[in-house]
């Protein structure tokens, strides 16, 4: 199924010791880009998260925003650091000495300097903390999926409009042929009729010269390449199971090349405005390939 680059999804788990809430989206980019954004106490479960994330996007730039909640009681213990308070009172009584004060006797006061004493929470492991994240984060990429591939199948929709139509113009520019070589002989042969006065035309050298410009100005291959472009990329819509923008992406710049031969070889203003247009709806193309996984 065809799948769109851009999404938004949602999870959340919880147990009785952990709770974690997880949002998922993504815009266009070539490849995978991913990036995690949790807090630093889940950096052990990053990889996991990651190998998690991959088994549902291969392009795009995801971003996962990770909220987690540890439920559970924490114990506060005060952690002294002893040589910082022998520190503190070894240079308040050179304070004392030098400026002839009383010495710094109060424990209170030498306590409340920075970094003497830290108030501590002891923490459990995070046991069970991994299938926690590992519920949410599936429930937020399956709903990222979901939307995915509804705007896929709306993005197919317009691939294969598009793609009708521009079949329509190559058969349009198809006719054309016949009509451009007889438009040139008639030019030739006034041409010609003019330059002798009236004296007998050589049908034969008329008949050789034409036949040299039907041969420069043939566009058939491109034709035959356009239409087979056309089957291909219709193919690959049908049949998406695995990513398929970068094939799409190859396609469109053929069917850009050969338009641009063709356009090139016909040499006529009606070709030429054909082209136009179809170079219009293969930029089109281009633009909304660029959101196709």
């Amino acid at each position: 199924m065809l799948k769109s680059m851009t999404g938004f999804g949602a999870g959340l788990a919880e147990t009785e010791d952990f709770r974690a809430a997880i949002e998922v989206k993504a815009v266009n980019q070539r490849y995978l880009d991913l990036d995690v954004r949790m807090p630093h106490v889940l950096d052990p479960f990053l990889e996991l998260m990651k190998n998690k994330v991959k088994e549902y996007a291969s392009r795009g730039k995801l971003t996962v925003s990770v909220q987690f909640f540890d439920k559970r009681e924490h114990v506060r213990e005060i952690r002294l650091d002893k040589p910082l308070a022998i520190a503190y009172h070894k240079a308040l009584n050179e304070i004392s000495d030098l400026l002839h004060l009383p010495r710094p006797d109060d424990v209170q006061a030498i306590s409340a300097y920075p970094g003497v004493l830290t108030a501590m929470e002891t923490q459990d492991g995070l046991e069970g903390a991994d299938e926690v994240l590992l519920s949410a984060l599936e429930q937020a990429m399956v709903q990222f999926t979901e939307m995915r591939e509804k705007e896929g199948e709306n993005l197919k929709a317009d691939f294969l409009k598009r793609v009708d139509l521009l079949s329509s113009q190559v058969e349009e520019v198809a006719a054309l042929g016949p009509e451009i070589v007889r438009q040139y002989r008639e030019r030739l042969e006034a041409t010609v009729k003019e330059a002798l006065e009236g004296a007998e035309i050589d049908e034969a050298r008329i008949i050789q010269e034409v036949a040299i410009y039907s041969d420069r100005v043939n566009f058939t291959e491109e034709i035959v390449r356009l239409r087979s472009h056309f089957e291909q990329f219709r193919n690959i819509l049908e049949n998406a199971e695995a990513p398929v923008g970068r094939k799409l992406d190859f396609l469109i710049q053929e069917m850009n090349r050969e338009v641009n031969t063709t356009a090139s070889k016909a040499n006529n203003v009606c070709a030429a405005k054909i082209a136009v247009e179809m170079k219009s709806e293969i930029e089109k193309l281009r633009e909304q390939v660029q959101n196709i996984e």
